[in-house]
């Protein structure tokens, strides 16, 4: 596929703006370009081919199943993006003043209550920009509370070695040395080694639950009490919320903050780069630290954000709440939960699951074996996928699981698609059985065969050079 400068003809353009119905003003010499920018010069006609183009060569929910572990990849009702794109939520200004901007107010204001009512926090922001700017915003607020204390002997977070990778960078980022903690053989946190980290210098812990292997830890409530023993604050990494949202609270599992990514959770579109939306919740003794909002309060104050961070992402958020309501939310997380075990159970016999137990949302096969057996990696599974019309899983995560493929159906798909995915992924195990060297081959039917990954990380062309 060409790029759409290689589209480009001298001369060619379309002119549809309208006349200019106020005065014009130029700019002063001193702020207008040397030169016109080397902008693409295209026919309405070939512009619109080239944009059809490039939606058939893109894999979304929309197009097909997308079972990214972790990611939360589910349908997102069109309500709300109607709802987003009201001339009264897209026109406003950020530095328009209160009285202008009360509809707006009243958007943040009751998307606060609902969600801190579903995690059982006591306040939230909306400032952090996506899930790893969240996590960054919580661990600060944990920081700020010791340092307001003078507790300044607490450097260490302990960090499971299931974590999501950006825990132990959050951690180090806002100055405090990362403690590793391994895995129990459940999949869940070892206590013994948790016990033997905890001390005067614990700052807190960083932990997900249901966590990265898709596994509800039964021992959270000791978890948290242990950590609150030793001085330490609890941070809950909302990325697994989708499993247990109006079912159980991270709050009433002992958690003082939590960020919720409200682009998966609860259902904004979301991926390549954004918008995105990472949340902020905690209890009260930890509200005073949390950043301010001016288009709220009317008060600067701790910005980790311009002003509200993205509020049309807030927008859709709320209209998800509003639409499925009190009945609709734990019913969509139940039917998460029911949707990944039916799957998981479908596959198994073939490719196993990493831990044969009763799952969240997620799980992890470990093909580990199936390797040895046939010479057919996990990466060859996901590419091969592929050629069959699904979005591979996540691969080789959590790090603990070697040969991992980790799958999260969520709650939007039918049973008679997980049928079909489970039948696929059947049809493959065979496959590797009997001609390996096709799947060492695939993708062979995809718009960009199997790349150079490594070259196209240390080498990457990122300009067009006309």
């Amino acid at each position: 596929m060409k790029l759409i400068f290689e589209k480009s003809v001298k001369g060619r353009g379309m002119q549809y703006l309208p006349k200019c119905d106020v005065e014009e003003v130029a700019l002063p010499e001193s702020l207008r370009r040397a030169e016109a920018p080397a902008l693409p010069e295209i026919s309405e006609t070939d512009l619109s081919r080239h944009y059809t183009e490039l939606v058939k060569r893109v894999h979304g929910v929309n197009s097909g199943f997308y079972p990214l572990g972790s990611c939360t990849m589910k349908y997102n009702p069109r309500i709300d993006e109607e709802m987003a794109a009201l001339p009264g939520f897209t026109g406003v200004h950020p530095l328009a003043p209160l009285h202008a901007t009360e509809g707006c107010t009243e958007v943040i204001e009751t998307a606060k209550d609902l969600l801190t009512e579903i995690t059982g926090m006591d306040d939230m922001t909306f400032q952090p920009a996506a899930g790893a700017h969240g996590e960054f915003t919580g661990v600060l607020l944990i920081k700020q509370y010791h340092d307001a204390r003078g507790d300044k002997k607490r450097t260490k977070i302990i960090v499971p070695d299931s974590a999501h990778g950006t825990n132990p960078a959050t951690a180090a980022m806002c100055g405090y040395t990362v403690v590793n903690i391994p895995s129990a053989p459940n999949g869940c946190v070892d206590l013994e080694a948790l016990k033997a980290v905890l001390g005067d210098d614990t700052a807190g812990l960083m932990l997900t639950n249901p966590n990265t292997v898709g596994i509800f830890d039964e021992n959270i409530l000791e978890i948290t009490r242990l950590v609150h023993e030793a001085g330490g604050l609890c941070y809950y990494d909302g990325a697994n919320l989708n499993a247990v949202m109006g079912v159980v609270r991270p709050g009433d599992m002992g958690f003082d903050c939590i960020h919720l990514n409200l682009h998966k959770t609860f259902a904004t579109p979301h991926g390549g780069g954004g918008p995105g939306s990472g949340a902020v919740g905690c209890k009260e003794h930890l509200s005073e630290f949390l950043p301010k909002s001016a288009l709220m309060t009317g008060e600067e104050g701790i910005q980790v954000k311009s002003f509200a961070g993205n509020f049309l992402v807030v927008v859709k958020a709320l209209t998800y709440i509003l639409t499925l309501g009190k009945e609709g939310i734990p019913m969509a997380a139940k039917n998460a939960v029911l949707n990944a075990n039916y799957l998981m159970r479908k596959i198994q016999g073939t490719f196993e699951p990493a831990f044969d137990r009763i799952c969240m949302h997620e799980f992890v096969l470990d093909l580990s074996t199936f390797k040895k057996e046939t010479g057919v990696s996990a990466l060859d599974v996901a590419k091969t996928l592929i050629d069959n019309g699904m979005h591979p899983p996540t691969m080789y995560f959590p790090l603990i699981v070697h040969e991992a493929l980790m799958l999260e159906p969520t709650e939007t798909e039918s049973r008679e698609t997980l049928d079909w995915a489970a039948e696929v992924f059947r049809s493959l195990y065979e496959l590797a059985h009997t001609d390996p060297d096709y799947m060492h081959a695939s993708p062979h039917n995809a718009q960009i065969a199997r790349p150079d990954e490594v070259k196209a990380a240390r080498n990457p062309i990122l300009k067009y050079q006309g």
